[in-house]
């Protein structure tokens, strides 16, 4: 007895989901100005993702071509899969060597985009760009060089 009662209470379970899923279609069935969707590619001029999308590690870069990165490597030990590859270079300052960044190689095609990257820059140089679109046919076009020819690091940052 206690199984047909199990059996019969399970349908009508079954039943008050169904109508409830059904219940939220209909309310965005009925009112068609609340759709969220996105009609992509088509809307790709006017489409903004949310700030808090992670799309691809980027070097920052101020209007005199001059970046923050000391190239202390703390980004790339941070990577947990290797990513980040900084070359770095010593050069001369008052008359001693100091370190400095020759390139910031980044590999997109290896990138998580977990983000472990940002938190471990102690001068802010890098961030998250909101850039999704990364499909190419050459998997070489996937490795970048972050910072830019001629680029130089801020006055003022150690």
């Amino acid at each position: 007895m206690r199984v047909i009662v199990n059996y019969f209470r399970d349908i009508v379970f079954g039943l008050r989901s169904l109508l409830k899923g059904l219940s939220v279609t209909g309310y965005y069935f009925v009112h068609p100005k609340e759709i969220i969707t996105q009609q992509y590619p088509e809307n790709r001029d006017t489409l903004k993702m949310f700030e808090r999308f992670r799309g691809e590690v980027v070097l920052i870069h101020n209007e005199n071509n001059e970046h923050r990165c000391t190239g202390c490597s703390a980004c790339e030990v941070a990577c947990p899969n290797g990513t980040i590859e900084i070359i770095s270079k010593k050069v001369d300052v008052d008359g001693r060597k100091v370190k400095a960044l020759d390139k910031f190689v980044y590999h997109l095609q290896m990138c998580t985009m977990c983000g472990l990257c940002i938190p471990a820059c102690p001068t802010d140089a890098i961030k998250m760009a909101n850039t999704f679109e990364h499909a190419v046919f050459d998997r070489s076009k996937l490795t970048k060089i972050l910072n830019k020819p001629g680029s130089k690091i801020m006055d003022g940052i150690k």
